[in-house]
């Protein structure tokens, strides 16, 4: 398939074109993850734990948003 056609295709919208893909090796700069180790004092935890309940939400999404936001405001 020649690369306007794919444009054309994808531009209207009609078609799927995910077949036409390959996601195989696709990533996201500045999204790869990485894993760390983070000791909270007992008390922070059952304050998270009662936030995320409140919320509906896992505890690790709590304190990625809340890390996030505080390092957005940092820049």
């Amino acid at each position: 398939m020649k690369v306007k056609e794919f444009d054309k295709m994808f531009d209207d919208g009609d078609e799927d074109i995910s077949m036409y893909l390959d996601v195989s090796k696709a990533h996201r700069p500045e999204q790869e993850q990485k894993r760390v180790n983070v000791d909270f004092p007992l008390w922070m935890i059952h304050q998270l734990d009662k936030e995320s309940k409140r919320l509906g939400v896992p505890r690790q999404s709590i304190i990625k948003v809340w890390v996030a936001e505080r390092l957005k405001k940092a820049a």
